[in-house]
């Protein structure tokens, strides 16, 4: 895999995590990568809480990989604190190299060792290649999830 460092997002990341986001044809339809303004926003929002981890991968200076934890204390499950990935994404040049699974179990390992019992995520329906990588990294399929747009 050679070099590799997680570390949390900065600003001069989000034209790359942007680019990475819109690399595909359901986040071309959603991603303006010609204004960061409202990604540098959320990022300052995302960097005040304490419970929110937007990290990236970075290899030989690039950035390669980018994903969101957050962690989510409840009630629920004898109040359980959870986890929720979101927003995984890597680079082009480095599908297929293994860097998902590491990324995927970085975020794992980061959420046991926040205290969580669960860590839950969603893929869309139509990312099928997905739903094999996520069932082969142990996560199952249990929910059927829903959204309202507002």
């Amino acid at each position: 895999m050679g070099d590799l460092e997680i570390r949390r997002a900065v600003a001069d990341d989000v034209p790359a995590i942007v680019a990475m986001l819109a690399d595909d044809p359901l986040g071309a339809q959603r991603e303006s990568p010609d204004d960061l303004a409202p990604y540098l926003t959320a990022l300052e929002r995302l960097t005040g809480d304490p419970n929110q981890h937007l990290v990236v991968a970075v290899r030989e200076d690039r950035v390669v990989g980018t994903l969101q934890l957050t962690v989510v204390p409840g009630l629920a499950r004898r109040g359980a604190t959870r986890a929720i990935i979101e927003a995984v994404r890597v680079h082009a040049d480095e599908r297929g190299s293994g860097l998902g699974t590491r990324f995927v179990e970085w975020a794992v390992d980061q959420a046991r060792a926040e205290g969580c019992q669960l860590v839950q995520l969603t893929s869309d329906a139509t990312r099928t290649d997905a739903h094999r990588f996520y069932e082969r990294l142990g996560f199952t399929a249990s929910h059927v999830g829903f959204k309202l747009q507002l």
